[in-house]
């Protein structure tokens, strides 16, 4: 009897398990000792590849499949980042919450925290996002209504009171004011004993989609991008465990674009930032490790799935051919996913909790870092406590119930999913080749090409659903008498008061001469290129100088944005 010869594919896959997955075992235990599926009696290994199938693949097959696909943990990382993905431990779970006050948002944290969630992301209200104190006169009416108010160090000290911050990790969806939010959250860690360097976390830090999708920005492109290398830097030195900016796609979708258009301006985006940090003078593999990305997940499942996949090979290529980098940790997209605020209705709003777990459910066969699943009231208001939970259940169930987690990447080798990946690849490629053409993705941004794009394409979804080309269930199809909802979350007015009695309180018992000391370092410190402007804001919050303070003298030397006519 002759003893088969192993194929190349089997021979590279005994390699993968003995010198990646083995020593990752070795320093951390996977969640159970044994993963079988309900029948028991079937094992369910980490991996399949064509290897685990009757007979030999054909050579072709396995050389498209080692150049495609690969191991997970290595290159191109197709199949994920982590050799054994969520066997090991499950992706984070965040509810993307905030509202009203600091101690109002406190409590919900701890709501969450009680009822299984493993890491925080802190909504803040649109005038903390544009820099602005809860007493300007433009914060007027908008004071917590869509998120949490923060003005000072005392607001982010009650944000965070009894989170440790050594074990919680912190996620903050802000975006031209980051750094001097990052620098509260520095100072309330400090005063918990915890050090810079243990903190972990995400700010979203991406300016870019804003001029693009969203509006929240204050300054110029340039000193935005200043402001962002800065926090680079800060960050390499002082807080290796923090990633830096969450490069998101999320926004750019539910502003209308495409998948394809999600992964292609994303990417450019991401190349524009690094490229940035590379000009003034950092180490692409200093920072790489600390970028973070964050996509949204829509209706058409595989199609999600696919993305997901096409976008880390796509950055994976990206990060070690056009810029060089040696670490294959600068080589790993890792990302947030929320599922789509835009998929949702008002009309029949608890088949939300439907389009919620499909959404989920591609993020995490996607290989998602961590997820937000949207709540079935938030097309109406801000989620309830108990639309929340629902929310939270739902990663939960597909976490511990499914059996989705026990292998990496079980899709992989569907001759449609893996078609759809390279076809995403393909297309989101042609789309950066464009935007380099322009100059990059600041100067598409700023030649409005990118905003057109998503334009033209939020045009064509809504046309096709007024046609009904498009069914979405409840709103164009399969509609229904129903009452109107009446158990939604309303921000009480009286947290606008409060919060300007606080602020007017902690102005009169501060040192007026040392803030306005401070103001002028920082402002000198914006006059002067390259000049460090993080630590600077560490100090500041630490004297009480406020958010809209910091942001009004940097406003004095940077000037504000105006966008140009790009229609």
């Amino acid at each position: 009897m002759t003893t088969k010869t192993p194929s190349k594919l089997a021979n590279l896959q005994r390699t993968w398990q003995d010198e990646t997955l083995s020593p990752l075992l070795k320093r951390f235990s996977e969640r159970r000792e044994r993963f079988t599926t309900s029948s028991d009696e079937i094992d369910v290994r980490p991996l399949y590849t064509p290897a685990n199938w009757p007979g030999d693949p054909e050579p072709e097959v396995q050389e498209m499949y080692l150049a495609q696909l690969g191991f997970p943990g290595e290159y191109p990382f197709t199949r994920g980042v982590q050799p054994n993905m969520y066997r090991g431990r499950f992706w984070t779970m965040r509810q993307y919450a905030g509202f009203g006050s600091a101690e109002e948002s406190n409590a919900r944290y701890h709501y969450l925290i009680q009822r299984g969630q493993t890491g925080l992301s802190v909504a803040f209200d649109l005038p903390t996002q544009i820099g602005y104190d809860a007493d300007h006169d433009l914060a007027l009416g908008e004071v917590g209504k869509v998120g949490v108010s923060i003005s000072s160090l005392q607001d982010m000290r009650a944000l965070l009171h009894g989170i440790p911050l050594g074990k919680v990790s912190i996620s903050m969806t802000i975006n031209a004011p980051a750094a001097v939010l990052l620098a509260m959250v520095i100072a309330v860690a400090k005063e918990q004993g915890v050090p810079p360097s243990a903190l972990r976390g995400t700010i979203q830090n991406d300016i870019l989609k804003e001029y693009i999708a969203r509006g929240t920005y204050i300054y110029p492109p340039q000193a935005s991008m200043r402001l962002i290398t800065d926090i680079f830097r800060y960050c390499t030195a002082e807080l290796p465990k923090w990633n830096t900016i969450s490069i998101s796609g999320y926004h750019i979708r539910e502003a209308g674009s495409t998948a394809v258009q999600e992964v292609a301006f994303t990417l450019a985006n991401a190349i524009e930032y690094v490229q940035q940090a590379v000009n003034a003078g950092l180490d692409v593999d200093a920072f790489a490790d600390q970028i973070s990305f964050f996509f949204n997940a829509h209706n058409n499942f595989l199609e999600e799935v696919a993305k997901f996949r096409a976008a880390r090979r796509l950055w994976a290529k990206i990060m070690r051919d056009r810029f060089g980098a040696k670490n294959p940790n600068s080589w790993r997209l890792r990302f947030h996913t929320q599922t789509g605020g835009s998929t949702l209705t008002a009309q029949q709003p608890d088949n939300n909790i439907v389009r919620v777990t499909v959404q989920a459910l591609a993020a995490v066969l996607g290989g998602t870092q961590s997820l937000h699943t949207n709540s079935r009231d938030e097309a109406l208001a801000l989620p309830t406590e108990k639309a929340v939970e629902i929310a939270l259940r739902t990663q939960q169930i597909l976490a511990h119930e499914s059996g989705v987690a026990d292998v990496v990447d079980p899709l992989g080798g569907s001759y449609y999913i893996e078609w759809l990946t390279d076809e995403i690849e393909r297309q989101a490629t042609a789309y950066i080749q464009r935007i380099d053409t322009l100059g990059g993705a600041l100067s598409a941004v700023e030649e409005g090409f990118i905003q057109r794009e998503i334009q033209d394409a939020a045009y064509r979804a809504q046309r096709d659903v007024e046609k009904s080309d498009q069914i979405v269930v409840g709103v164009n199809k399969f509609q229904t008498e129903e009452a109107a909802v009446q158990d939604i979350l309303r921000v009480d007015a009286q947290v606008q008061a409060a919060q300007i009695a606080a602020l007017a309180q902690l102005r009169s018992s501060r040192d007026q001469a040392q803030v306005d000391a401070m103001r002028q370092r920082i402002a000198d410190a914006a006059r002067t290129p390259d000049a460090p402007l993080m630590p600077l804001f560490v100090e500041a919050v630490a004297q009480n100088v406020t958010l809209g303070e910091i942001c009004d003298t940097l406003r004095g030397v940077f000037g504000e944005y105006m966008p140009g006519n790009w229609i």
